[in-house]
């Protein structure tokens, strides 16, 4: 089941760029460990669930884990061994634009040895370069 927002203002969106760093969404407010984006790159629904569920693999019982992003533009595409033209094609996925340090998700309630092998996992599980921060080390 992909993550889809409820209401969108519109059914297709333009390509676009992501330029620039975070501006907002850099700390950590939630939990005690995150995971934090070092380059630019998209995340889309199909890699947040299989992310969530090699965290929880990872932590068992306990534990509790925020998404600071969420996957709101629409990425399209036509249909195989269609000729060009007539229109964009229907919207095939949902993603979530990533900037350099954006925090990606956080995770609380268990211990930090735990929490450093769950957050490795999901690291495999990005499409782009990240790494692990933690409350303790940054004195937050």
């Amino acid at each position: 089941m992909p993550l889809i927002p409820k209401r969108i203002k519109y059914r297709k969106r333009q390509k676009g760029r992501i330029k620039g760093k975070s501006s907002r969404g850099t700390m950590l407010t939630h939990g005690e460990y995150g995971i934090k984006a070092i380059e630019v790159g998209i995340i889309t629904s199909q890699q947040m669930e299989a992310t969530r569920l090699a965290i929880a693999r990872t932590i068992k019982k306990g534990g509790k884990i925020f998404f600071k992003i969420a996957t709101d533009k629409p990425i399209t595409k036509k249909p195989l061994e269609t000729r060009m033209g007539k229109g964009k094609g229907e919207v095939a996925t949902w993603v979530a634009p990533i900037q350099p340090g954006r925090i990606i998700l956080e995770i609380e309630g268990i211990s930090e040895d735990i929490a450093m092998k769950a957050l490795r996992v999901a690291c495999d599980k990005l499409p782009l370069k990240t790494k692990i921060i933690s409350r303790h080390k940054i004195g937050v």
